[in-house]
């Protein structure tokens, strides 16, 4: 059977050469940006592991249809809990206490730790143990956005694959075999940036462009808006730093597209359904401009993940977007 890994075919062929010379790893880490399928890879592979059929994973039988569903009794998912997000030292130790047990019904005990980088310094240091001394029925994978903040002796004994972003094209066609029509299919291809995850979710779950709307709209807001009026934005949106990461981000995107608008490179735009609005714009600004709103974009996404005070570094922001009155497109 086919992997149902969608454009990292060279992760998946290395999986498929160590798990057919028996040379598979006790432990892995996969590596990459969000919803870019590292999950879905972990997912694939516990199959793999556990499949009754030859050329695993089958997908059919009963073994890999219980790991897609999360009832297999072998395979586990450990992901972060608490209002801080994190996965703590007592959720290593239940791992550990049934690490030590043989697999009930398949051929491995699979435990896939989901957003590791986000663990406590001391379930990394109690998850060492067991990546030292591993029982040999046991696979550890391990999935994280980003490695640098993880202990070196952690990544040292895991065998790690960085999955990149896809060609859009591939998320396209991808789409497009979904059943998707051809003109929301490209644009969510653009929008995801190569991360099939996302434009999948994207397709199936309205709200997701529907909250993209809504911050892009907020935006043109903004751009009216007196210095009172951003001012009492940085306010609100500062109590809520996910939503607020999430609209920097859908912002630097929309400001990237004008910056390629301005310089002549319009084949590469992200925001397909907002180009009217970007061309209204692209003969009031220049490239310097759109360079400094998004240089003060990056400085405050880069302050928020250092825990700079979030209404302080959102007005900074605030001061730095330009003004502009709404004219026939809306600005």
């Amino acid at each position: 059977m086919t992997w149902p890994i969608i454009g990292h075919d060279w992760a998946v062929a290395q999986l498929r050469r160590s798990l057919a010379h028996g040379r598979e790893a006790h432990a892995y880490l996969f590596c990459g940006p969000p919803q870019i399928g590292k999950t879905l890879l972990a997912v694939t592979l516990a199959q793999a592991l556990n499949c009754s059929r030859p050329d695993p994973p089958c997908g059919r039988c009963p073994s890999c249809r219980k790991i897609a569903r999360w009832v297999h009794p072998d395979v586990r998912l450990i992901e972060a809990q608490g209002a801080g997000q994190t996965i703590r030292i007592d959720q290593v130790r239940t791992l550990q206490r049934e690490a030590s047990l043989l697999p009930y019904e398949g051929r491995r005990r699979v435990f896939i730790l989901r957003q590791f980088d986000t663990a406590t310094v001391e379930a990394a240091n109690s998850l060492l143990k067991t990546l030292e001394e591993p029982p040999s029925h046991v696979v550890l994978i391990l999935t994280a956005v980003d490695a640098r903040t993880l202990p070196t002796t952690i990544l040292s004994r895991c065998r790690r694959l960085d999955l990149r972003p896809v060609a859009l094209e591939v998320v396209e066609s991808a789409l497009l075999e979904q059943g998707v029509p051809p003109e929301r299919a490209r644009l969510l291809a653009r929008l995801s940036g190569g991360r099939v995850g996302w434009a999948f979710d994207a397709w199936q779950q309205a709200d997701v462009l529907q909250q993209r709307e809504q911050d892009l709209d907020r935006l043109r807001e903004l751009l009216a808006a007196d210095r009172v009026t951003r001012f009492a934005f940085a306010e609100r949106a500062g109590r809520d730093l996910a939503a607020c990461r999430r609209q920097l981000a859908t912002w630097s995107g929309w400001w990237r597209d004008l910056l390629l608008l301005t310089v002549g490179a319009g084949e590469h735009l992200v925001n397909l359904d907002r180009l009217g609005e970007l061309r209204a714009l692209q003969e009031r600004t220049t490239p310097g401009q759109v360079w400094t709103v998004l240089d003060a974009l990056r400085t405050t996404i880069a302050r928020l993940d250092a825990n700079v005070n979030a209404r302080l570094a959102l007005e900074n922001l605030m001061l730095k977007l330009p003004r502009w009155t709404p004219g026939a497109e809306g600005y």
